[in-house]
């Protein structure tokens, strides 16, 4: 088992899924439920996005063979939408965004738009797809799994103590964070392009 990409996979997956930026818009979107119902919520909502991530994770990559698209080509596609991602962490767009879809009155935001987009949004699925490219057989797409889960569990652990973290925090705090993760997030999709560009033959290695 290689330790650096366990840790490149927990942390890329934790950057774009973002659990911490991810928590008052949680608070958000339950106002005035009680703590049973927000735990119900957060445990739908995180079982939903981690099956997502799972059947992306086994098999994004033969649909995107099917279609014709080679794992470089995604690499290199995949680096360039976490890269937009990171410069909307870095600028805030991000969480604007993120704070306009939880405006939306819904009567159980577990589906949408906690699992999908907030949880499961296309950053984090060609996330799996691209880690999923790295590794082979069983044994990587349980690594993969594995890293999602745990990144998608600690949003939940969270989403409970979702209170507690926001006043702790401040809206200051969690704009440090998110900005820190967008940097964190730019430099690994930077090196995701550079990976397909290697595997065209356009990089050195």
């Amino acid at each position: 088992m290689d330790t650096g990409f366990l840790i490149t996979a927990f942390v890329t997956l934790f950057v774009i899924i973002d659990p911490i930026g991810l928590t008052p818009l949680f608070v958000a979107l339950t106002q005035g439920a009680t703590q049973a119902e927000r735990r119900a919520i957060g445990l739908r909502a995180c079982g939903i996005a981690i099956l997502l991530l799972t059947l992306f994770a086994a098999f994004g990559e033969a649909v995107l063979g099917f279609v014709g698209i080679s794992m470089p080509a995604f690499r290199i596609a995949g680096g360039i939408l976490l890269f937009l991602t990171a410069l909307d962490m870095l600028f805030e767009r991000r969480t604007k965004r993120r704070e306009d879809q939880a405006e939306e009155e819904r009567p159980d935001p577990s589906v949408f738009p906690l699992a999908i987009p907030l949880i499961a949004g296309p950053g984090a699925i060609a996330t799996v797809i691209l880690l999923r490219g790295q590794v082979d057989g069983i044994a990587g797409l349980g690594i993969v799994v594995g890293m999602t889960a745990a990144v998608v569990l600690i949003a939940f652990l969270l989403f409970l103590t979702g209170s507690l973290i926001e006043r702790a925090l401040g809206r200051v705090g969690i704009n440090v964070v998110t900005r820190l993760l967008g940097m964190l997030l730019a430099a690994l999709s930077v090196q995701f392009v550079l990976d397909g560009l290697r595997a065209f033959g356009f990089a050195p290695g």
